[in-house]
């Protein structure tokens, strides 16, 4: 059996991943489109949050509500900050919005401490520089540059762990809408953003004060908070999809255990509210136990065979408790040892007396 170049890829892009979907809603969208979008808002938001009866998937569990204000900030001069917890899908969300709207989310700026502008705008090829001087030939643009040039959606992951300055190099971007390229001259040194353009950045609450914005640079932005899924029901349906998704694509075709990771969203649910103790300082959101429930198959099924069990959820819990800080590993002991002794049914009595793999 041949394996297609996206089977090939541990993540494809949403545009790969969901290309049928965007062409169908292309060629059948006939609402008026915002300059430089590929689809209407409607059309963004049925690809977003799904449309039964069209056959179109929901993505992004979470308030319509949210990606209306969010396409329609987008179609805006104003920029998008989507922040709220750790794992609450605000960079998924980005992706799927820049898929639908600009056709690529590639056009990228991971922030972090060694972000740089040049990482932003520009940079250069510095052989064909020393060769024959600046020129539009050796100019290598950057996400920024090219989101502008081309009329598309630039998506800041992580923005505030930018260093400042760093931040602040997107302000003549979202204001004056250009990009100066002061070593070339005449109107290449100006590069004016199409139609199309914007930036839509992203910010975990836990880290917005590392590097926290300046007045001026959250003027030029529109805060919208991504909430963590409200109720079990929904949170559970999404880890069983996504886990399932990770699996099939790792070669397990065994289907999740519902009853384990119903176990798994629970705890998770209840270690993040405090009802086992005190709060783990670790970030137990719904992309952490998505990949919980994924090691869990692994486990199961290239070790034994199988789905996975209560053995395997303890095992892969003990690594993600403990990530942050030494004493969340027994804050999860505790929980195993009194709240889930109390619970009733076999895969819960399974987690209490496996709750030994948590020694150490």
């Amino acid at each position: 059996m041949t394996t297609t170049a996206e089977e090939q890829l541990q993540r494809p892009p949403a545009e790969v991943r969901y290309a049928e979907e965007l062409a169908a809603l292309r060629a059948e969208d006939r609402d008026h489109r915002p300059p430089g979008w590929e689809l209407s808002l409607r059309a963004a938001r049925r690809f977003i949050v799904g449309d039964e009866a069209a056959g179109v998937a929901r993505k992004f569990v979470g308030d319509p509500a949210l990606v209306e204000r969010a396409l329609v900030t987008l179609a805006t001069n104003r920029g998008l900050l989507l922040v709220g917890e750790p794992g609450t899908a605000k960079s998924l969300l980005s992706e799927l919005i820049a898929a639908a709207v600009s056709g690529t989310s590639r056009l990228t700026v991971q922030g972090g401490a060694a972000t740089t502008e040049d990482q932003i705008k520009y940079s250069w090829n510095y052989a064909l520089l020393v060769s024959e001087g600046p020129s539009p030939r050796s100019l290598v643009p950057a996400p920024m540059l090219r989101g502008m040039a081309e009329g598309r959606l630039v998506r800041f992951e992580e923005i505030t762990r930018c260093p400042l300055e760093v931040q602040d190099s997107l302000l003549s971007l979202l204001s004056e809408r250009v990009v100066a390229i002061p070593e070339l001259e005449g109107p290449e040194g100006m590069v004016f953003a199409k139609q199309g353009f914007n930036v839509i950045a992203t910010a975990n609450t836990r880290d917005r004060g590392v590097n926290e914005m300046s007045a001026a640079l959250k003027r030029r932005f529109n805060f919208e908070t991504v909430f963590p899924i409200p109720d079990l029901g929904t949170e559970l349906a999404l880890v069983e999809a996504e886990s399932g998704h990770l699996l099939r694509r790792s070669g397990v075709t065994a289907a999740p255990d519902r009853d384990l990771l119903e176990v798994l969203v629970t705890t998770f649910r209840e270690l993040r509210a405090g009802e086992g103790g005190d709060r783990p300082s670790a970030v137990l959101s719904t992309a952490e136990a998505v990949s919980v429930a994924h090691a869990v198959g692994l486990r199961g099924w290239y070790l034994r065979g199988e789905a996975g069990n209560a053995a395997d959820l303890v095992a892969s819990l003990a690594g993600t408790a403990a990530k942050d800080s030494p004493e969340d590993l027994a804050r999860l002991r505790r929980y195993l040892e009194q709240r889930v002794a109390r619970r009733r049914g076999p895969h819960w009595r399974a987690v209490h007396d496996a709750r030994h793999l948590l020694a150490g």
